[in-house]
């Protein structure tokens, strides 16, 4: 990545992007990447955050069921139960927006990413429905030069196993002949395209 000469994005090195705890700020870089390399460590690098926020988040749950355990337990047999279920609930939502609310403010510490991470704090976390459109939308994009592809949603446009056939054979065009490919036999298609993938 060093003798990389031609105007571009900016080259980082692994320690760059693991100081960056934004996902929106490396999803956003990923999807400006044209290198291998460069997606290769970005990609590395979201990985890796992604498995930091699970971890707190699996740590924090255990503590607070934990703590709620020790409360339970100490104010003995009355009630017990129904506090301990109103404590749950009382506890979850303030506990939920924590690990959100501390992780933009980690970004601003002098990474490269900084400004861009400005700009991506009011999106907050990405919904499910603007995370499924742009994964079609991409899916799209990748199967579009494909002759008989048409995706529309997560379903009906999978069913014959074509569009399948069509991605996994946009990253490995040599592994079969994508025209010999039959809408009526979706089985053979599946097993085609997931053998492939493998």
């Amino acid at each position: 990545m060093e003798s990389k000469t031609e105007s571009g994005p900016p080259s980082w090195t692994s320690e760059e992007l693991a100081a960056i705890e934004d996902e929106d700020v490396l999803n956003k870089m990923l999807d400006n990447a044209t290198e291998f390399e460069e997606r290769r460590m970005i990609r590395a690098a979201l990985r890796e955050l992604l498995k930091k926020k699970r971890e707190k988040r699996e740590q924090e749950r255990g503590s607070r069921q934990q703590e709620l355990r020790q409360q339970g337990l100490n104010k003995g047999g009355g009630g017990g139960r129904g506090t301990v279920n109103q404590q749950l609930s009382s506890n979850r939502p303030a506990a939920q927006p924590s690990p959100s609310a501390s992780a933009p403010l980690s970004t601003t510490a002098g990474s490269k990413a900084s400004p861009v991470a400005a700009a991506a704090r009011p999106a907050a976390a990405p919904n499910t429905k603007n995370v499924k459109q742009m994964l079609l939308d991409w899916c799209r994009a990748k199967t579009e030069p494909y002759e008989g592809v048409d995706i529309q949603n997560f379903s009906s446009s999978w069913a014959d196993g074509i569009a399948f056939c069509a991605l996994v054979h946009r990253f490995f065009p040599d592994a079969f002949e994508y025209s010999t490919l039959n809408p009526y036999k979706p089985r053979e298609n599946f097993q085609l395209a997931f053998s492939t993938a493998e």
